[in-house]
């Protein structure tokens, strides 16, 4: 069963309009979102320095954006927990902990990403 709202238009303006204060409100409040923003940044417009074909760009591009996406659900997952209470509960600490290490895995999936492209165009190895 749907639940019950807008629809249509209104739906995706109001959609728009969440996802905009979302992102405004964690820029404002959380430093790893900065620093994942002023990450993704650089590395996106000098991707189109490095890449040497389309799917090497797509890699460059996606990788920093998807890191600070992961950012974005750790956050989220941080502020539910936080609402909840301060005091310690295990499921709390796993939860912030999961979301934590998705972000590592993101940003090591990102460096390696970066390495093995630079690598490559550098000519330290080649496949």
């Amino acid at each position: 069963m749907a639940k019950p709202g807008k629809s249509g238009i209104r739906r995706i303006l109001d959609a728009y309009k969440y996802s905009k204060q979302g992102l405004k409100a964690g820029l404002k409040h959380e430093a790893a979102l900065r620093q994942e923003l002023v990450l993704a940044v650089p590395l996106t417009i000098i991707a189109f320095f490095v890449a040497a074909s389309a799917a090497e760009l797509a890699l460059l591009v996606l990788m920093p954006w998807l890191t600070f996406c992961a950012e974005i659900l750790n956050s989220a997952i941080e502020a539910v927990v936080d609402r909840i209470g301060d005091e310690y509960h295990e499921l709390s600490g796993r939860a912030k902990d999961l979301g934590s290490a998705c972000v590592l895995i993101m940003l090591t999936l990102t460096a390696f990403v970066w390495i093995v492209i630079l690598g490559c165009r550098f000519g330290l190895w080649s496949f």
